[in-house]
């Protein structure tokens, strides 16, 4: 009997128990997507050459034309507060987004789209970002998951000819209903039923779905006129058919848009929809009868590349806005005689701001290159939706702090402060980032990463003795390696560019401790690791950490930018060591004897992944003071926008620049004469001068409004508090009540 044979047949009882089989929905998330280089970095063994085969991202004609025209005249529209205090994009901005075609970037020509890819699309929506996160949602969301990708994927002939040209110049506005009261980051689990039946509609007896569901959370439901909808679809025996999505036309009998949900008091729309016996035909299955049942596999499919694209897009543009907000106005800032950006509590912030945009983007824009050579990587996409949106937030947080008192003050000329309300709503969209870390990131890339797992899980359904015993020979081979490459050093496979060889050096033997360390963790826990949700996540980030630091050699090879070298390098410097620190703390947590003599094993050889020193954050701090090209290049998404403080910054920061070195001069003279016109006289062109120290202090002034009202003596006309009124009792119920959400709807009469 053949060896495979004989370990195959001893490992398949054991392997079979802790090898649970997989439901429909775990299958078809697992199977969704492709599998890029994180693949390599899980295997403990990166190509820099395939890393680099991707290419430079590539704008076609069109949409380089879309970017230098249309793109910033919609942001020099876009009025940050004012949109925000009204609750709603202005009619124009509207107006403008139908006439120049936002909504249909990713519909093709042929319908009447722009066409546009994976790279110019994800663009669009951070420079649009840069200057007004509602008007980038409004746009993303019919870009992204939803009715139009939907139907270009799945969609009959007929449901494409009559939607895609109306949805590509905005005579139909989409939205798509998944999330339940009861079903929100287990989406699966929506307790939305349609039952199968036959219906007197439009004339004749029509086949098709009567439904009861109640969805919440969705994006652009209060002004939409076509509704995706998902929802369990079951047999008239009651049959579990599986989860459906169908399109339903606004108005429709039955359904109804409730009112208006108000996330973070955000100016984008969003609000419940609400549905009771409603009849779906089954030509509003999207795919029509075929594709019945077939709702979460295509929703799976859709995410494997959607992720990657407009939540990252959002939270690079939070990056980039805060580290050049943080940046610009720690030069024009003054306090103790110094610009505040040359203190070095600062200057440290604001140079790890910008190594960690630099590792960011370029995950992101190498994923983007992907997605345009046909690649659907459904793990990386999960690490770039965590990943750029917590550092967006972070990068926030950090703007918020060098501001200081400027950053706290709503008004036209506050800097960050809308963004920095909005900022956990990317967090919680499209699968919340403690659920993503905990559970898909290294549980997804645990089955599809691996190079032997998938193969081993194939073989114990299959009850194939040979198969899994050749599965766990290569596995054993493997391990073998990865042992080999993390004691005694992993070899650089491919030829990456020569001043970033050793950092090269340092992310393969990473990936090699890596690699060994998930092989430890799947073997000695087991099933139980997936319910150790702390570990599975520590395994995740650190494999997040090792594609972001992957991406930047990618990143520097295609840019061929050498004034980024220090940035390129300070960025896997900090992406490693947080690897490092990452996978101590995992082998610290283990809950197995001999933890503390594994980790010293594996790890060992690593103490030189320090995190950068206070000397090399200074030099980055220094260069992002000294070089505005530098800092063109490291926010290359950031936009001009319409009146308020980000356009007077930029302003400021212009004449600035064109002032040169007496900036510094001329702002010791003004602490000595508190003048602007004395100080403005001492330079060497005073007009400019004058125009500089106007720019900067408006940029320093925040905005106030009207208080209480006084009385004649000065003192403030408050009066003493009165009883509280009594509240009337009202003859009916108000307009937001509603009857107490069900767990299940009620089950619908088959007849």
């Amino acid at each position: 009997m053949p060896l495979a044979t004989l370990i195959g047949r001893w490992a398949m009882q054991p392997f079979s128990k802790a090898l649970p089989p997989l439901g429909d929905t775990e299958r078809a998330a697992l199977e969704a997507g492709t599998v890029g280089f994180e693949g390599q970095l899980f295997a403990g063994r990166p190509d820099f050459d395939a890393l680099t085969a991707a290419g430079p991202n590539q704008l076609s004609a069109r949409e380089e034309a879309f970017l230098a025209n249309e793109v910033p005249a919609l942001c020099r529209m876009l009025d940050d507060h004012a949109i925000d205090q009204a609750h709603d994009l202005p009619p124009e901005v509207w107006r403008f987004l139908r006439e120049k075609r936002f909504f249909g970037m990713i519909i093709p020509e042929a319908f009447g789209g722009l066409g546009f890819g994976h790279y110019a699309h994800a663009t669009v929506v951070a420079r649009i970002a840069s200057v007004n996160v509602a008007t980038a949602v409004t746009v993303m969301v019919p870009n992204s998951l939803g009715p139009a990708e939907l139907l270009l994927r799945y969609g009959t002939d007929a449901q494409k000819d009559h939607y895609l040209p109306r949805l590509a110049d905005g005579r139909e506005l989409p939205c798509f209903g998944l999330t339940s009261p009861y079903a929100g980051s287990d989406a699966a689990a929506i307790p939305d039923r349609g039952v199968l039946v036959e219906r007197e509609f439009q004339g004749r007896r029509t086949r098709g779905f009567l439904v009861d569901f109640d969805k919440r959370y969705i994006t652009l439901a209060p002004v939409a006129t076509v509704v995706g909808l998902a929802f369990h679809a079951v047999d008239e025996s009651q049959r579990e058919l599986g989860i459906t999505c169908a399109l339903i036309p606004v108005p429709h009998e039955g359904m109804a848009i409730g009112r208006r949900h108000r996330p973070m008091d955000s100016a984008f729309m969003n609000g419940p929809i609400h549905g009771r016996q409603v009849f779906v035909p089954m030509d509003w299955v999207i795919g029509g009868e075929a594709q019945v049942g077939q709702g979460w596999r295509m929703l799976m499919e859709c995410l494997a590349a959607g992720r990657a694209i407009s939540l990252p897009a959002l939270g690079s543009a939070m990056q980039q806005t805060a580290l050049y907000v943080s940046n610009a106005y720690g030069q024009i800032r003054e306090q103790f005689g110094l610009p505040v950006g040359k203190f070095h509590a600062v200057a440290g912030l604001v140079a790890q701001m910008s190594a960690q945009l630099y590792a960011t983007d370029a995950a992101r824009r190498f994923t983007a290159a992907a997605l345009d050579k046909g690649e659907r990587p459904s793990v990386a996409s999960a690490i770039l939706k965590v990943q750029l949106t917590e550092a967006g937030r972070r990068a926030v947080n950090h703007g918020m702090d060098i501001l200081g008192g400027k950053g706290i003050i709503s008004g036209p000329s506050n800097l960050l402060g809308v963004a920095y309300r909005q900022a956990p709503i990317a967090i919680t969209v499209e699968g919340a980032n403690i659920l993503t870390r905990a559970l898909i990131v290294f549980g997804q890339g645990a089955v599809r990463c691996h190079p032997h797992v998938l193969e081993e899980m194939a073989a114990v359904q299959a009850k194939d003795e040979a198969a899994l015993g050749r599965a766990l020979i290569a596995h054993g081979r493997h391990v073998a390696r990865n042992l080999w490459h993390s004691l005694f050093g992993a070899p650089v496979r491919g030829d990456p560019p020569e001043a970033l060889a050793g950092e090269a050096r340092l992310i393969a033997r990473m990936s090699a401790k890596y690699a060994l360390t998930a092989d430890l963790a799947m073997g000695l826990l087991g099933g139980k690791l997936k319910r150790m949700e702390l570990l599975s996540a520590r395994l995740g980030d650190v494999l997040a950490h090792l594609y972001l630091a992957s991406a930047c050699v990618w990143r520097y090879r295609v840019d061929a930018a050498p004034e980024l070298l220090p940035f390129a390098q300070a960025a896997i410097r900090l992406q490693l060591d947080e690897a490092g620190k990452i996978l101590r703390d995992l082998y610290a947590n283990l809950p197995t004897p001999g933890r503390r003599l594994l980790g010293a094993l594996v790890l060992r050889r690593t103490a030189h992944l320090a995190p950068l020193r206070d000397v090399q954050l200074m030099a980055l701090a220094e260069l992002l003071r000294t070089r505005p090209d530098v800092v063109a290049r490291l926010v290359p998404d950031l936009s001009e926008p319409g009146p308020g403080g980000l356009r007077d910054l930029m302003q400021a920061m212009a004449l600035g620049a064109r002032l040169g070195d007496e900036t510094a001069a001329l702002n010791k003279v003004l602490r000595r004469t508190r003048s602007l016109d004395e100080a403005a006289c001492s330079a060497s062109d005073p007009a400019l001068a004058l125009a500089y120290l106007q720019a900067a202090d408006k940029v320093i002034q925040v905005d106030d409004f009207e208080g209480p009202a006084r009385n004649a003596d000065g003192s403030a006309g408050l009066s003493a508090p009165a009883a509280p009124p009594v509240p009337p009792v009202p003859s009916a119920p108000p307009p937001s009540a509603r009857p107490p959400e069900r767990t299940t709807p009620p089950r619908v009469p088959a007849t």
